[in-house]
């Protein structure tokens, strides 16, 4: 791998938000689905998060997942275990959907751990994944159309995340654990090894300006 290509992994990887997410609740379309990752990767998301109800959308998912080596994509068999996990790791489950209780998108506060909870494209979030969530958001219209396409959606209250976050300075130094950097960083830098070495259930080398790793003979 040249300097030069492993400086800019390292640069990007610097700025990866590990607290910010997006929760593809049966979202079934493949090029949504990869809209969605290459928004993440654009405003820094490190891994993202889908439920495929159906061997049909899980394909589709690990296909769309192809289309961007930068954002890990966790594929789950339901939302509860999916949201369970956030809750857990302390994140505010933010749901886009229209009640009573649902903010201007532009108004919460997004320096806090965010998993934001988009729904499949015709029928949107059910009753049950909106009660899961902490908090709902909603998108002022000005037009007749009253939704966004959900990939379109999502981008715009990413953007509007990674605004906060850089006036937060949250983006000027890494904020990723240093075990998880590493076996990013390694993934980023040599994918085909990776699932060699994890087929092998082997370490991974280590990645450095210093010792940048030779593929030959591991």
């Amino acid at each position: 791998m040249l300097l030069q290509r492993y400086n800019r992994l390292i640069s990007v990887l610097d700025k990866r938000q590990p607290d910010l997410t997006v929760i593809m609740d049966n979202v079934n379309k493949a090029h949504n689905l990869a809209a969605i990752i290459r928004s993440c990767d654009a405003v820094g998301v490190l891994e993202a998060h889908a439920i495929s109800r159906h061997e049909r959308i899980r394909l589709q998912h690990n296909a769309a997942s192809g289309s961007s080596k930068w954002v890990k994509l966790n594929l789950h068999s339901s939302l509860c275990q999916a949201v369970n996990g956030l809750k857990t790791s302390g994140h505010q489950i933010v749901a886009v959907h229209v009640d009573d209780k649902a903010l201007d998108f532009r108004e919460l506060d997004y320096t806090r751990p965010t998993a934001l909870l988009m729904g499949e494209e015709l029928e949107g979030l059910s009753t049950s994944a909106i009660n899961l969530a902490d908090q709902t958001v909603r998108i002022p219209m000005s037009g007749m159309v009253e939704s966004l396409n959900v990939s379109v959606a999502t981008a715009l209250i990413l953007f509007a995340a990674k605004t906060q976050r850089e006036q937060a300075g949250m983006y000027e130094k890494c904020r990723i654990n240093k075990t998880d950097y590493d076996r990013t960083l390694f993934e980023w830098a040599y994918p085909r090894l990776a699932k060699v070495l994890t087929a092998q259930n082997r370490p991974y080398p280590k990645v450095d300006e210093l010792n940048l790793v030779e593929t030959q003979g591991i």
